[in-house]
């Protein structure tokens, strides 16, 4: 009888101080920020996408409508002219630059997938003389303008007699500091007792970094060579000073050309532009998960 007496006040306490009113008026409270928030990000995300929105939708459109002034969202009529212009025409391989594009930049996220973790691993697991001052040097090269790099580049690549080839546009940066550096802070959150356990089993370092650092790795792989096929497949200065013929080039220095024979076919050029884009959403897409979980562990999350 006690305790139902002091339940019962408690009860009654909590309404004279309006407890329970304060709670739903804090869920409402809580309720519209997420509703504000929501609305926010909806609109910022309606701002980002809106370009690429209109991109389609001009690759669709007819010459006169593409150039109208104002521009309008809906084509009128809807035509894929553009397309068959562009994917037909003889003096514009679209599909051959788009080959190459692919080709070059699978090939070259390749080798700084292979390059940097090979390099990153003695930096991040190994104790050696001078690691420091190796890895301040790595890292002074970030500073470097890429620009300042062309002559040299040009001069190296002219003498091994690789102009006017994809290998121009594949090997020379495949030497990432930048991938260094993201890989090096990848695995130095990884933890040590895996490589003490496989020591105390007699792997050795090569074995090590085979069976037990890579298959841990594959978010931050996958991440880096994602952002490694980008860096090459968006490049557009080097492909223009290196490949010469129209069956070498890649997609980007392609669609410079098409941007210069044909400055106002605005139809063309979004053509263009939806299919270098395809690729880059396609591996975004299916990479995403893992570009989330790499970048959170390298400490680079911004």
């Amino acid at each position: 009888m006690t305790a139902l007496t002091g339940l019962a006040t408690e009860a009654d306490t909590a309404v004279a101080t309006g407890r329970p009113s304060d709670a739903r008026a804090g869920g409402r409270r809580r309720t519209w920020v997420q509703v504000i928030r929501y609305i926010l990000l909806g609109v910022l995300a309606l701002l980002y996408i809106s370009p690429v929105l209109f991109m389609i939708v001009t690759s669709f459109k007819t010459r006169a409508d593409a150039a109208g002034i104002p521009p309008t969202w809906i084509p009128d009529p809807f035509t894929t002219q553009a397309y068959e212009t562009i994917l037909t025409a003889s003096g514009t391989p679209v599909l051959i630059w788009f080959s190459n594009s692919l080709i070059a930049a699978v090939l070259h996220s390749l080798l700084v997938v292979v390059t940097a973790s090979l390099a990153a691993y003695p930096l991040a697991r190994m104790t050696f003389r001078g690691r420091g001052v190796v890895f301040s040097v790595v890292i002074a090269t970030l500073l470097i303008p890429p620009v300042i790099l062309i002559i040299p580049n040009y001069l190296i690549v002219g003498n091994l007699g690789w102009l006017n080839s994809l290998i121009a546009i594949i090997i020379p940066t495949a030497a990432s500091a930048f991938g260094v550096f993201f890989m090096r802070q990848f695995f130095l959150s990884l933890p040590t007792e895996l490589e003490e356990a496989a020591l105390l089993d007699g792997a050795n370092r090569w074995q090590i970094f085979l069976r037990v650092i890579l298959p841990l790795s594959k978010p931050a792989l996958a991440t880096l060579a994602l952002l490694a096929f980008l860096t090459n497949w968006n490049d557009f200065l080097w492909p223009v000073y290196v490949l010469f013929s129209a069956d070498v080039q890649t997609l980007p220095s392609g669609l410079g050309t098409l941007q210069s024979a044909n400055a106002v076919r605005y139809d063309l050029l979004m053509a263009g532009a939806v299919i270098a884009s395809v690729p880059v959403l396609l591996l975004f897409v299916f990479l995403q998960r893992f570009i989330i979980e790499g970048v959170s562990r390298s400490g680079l999350k911004g």
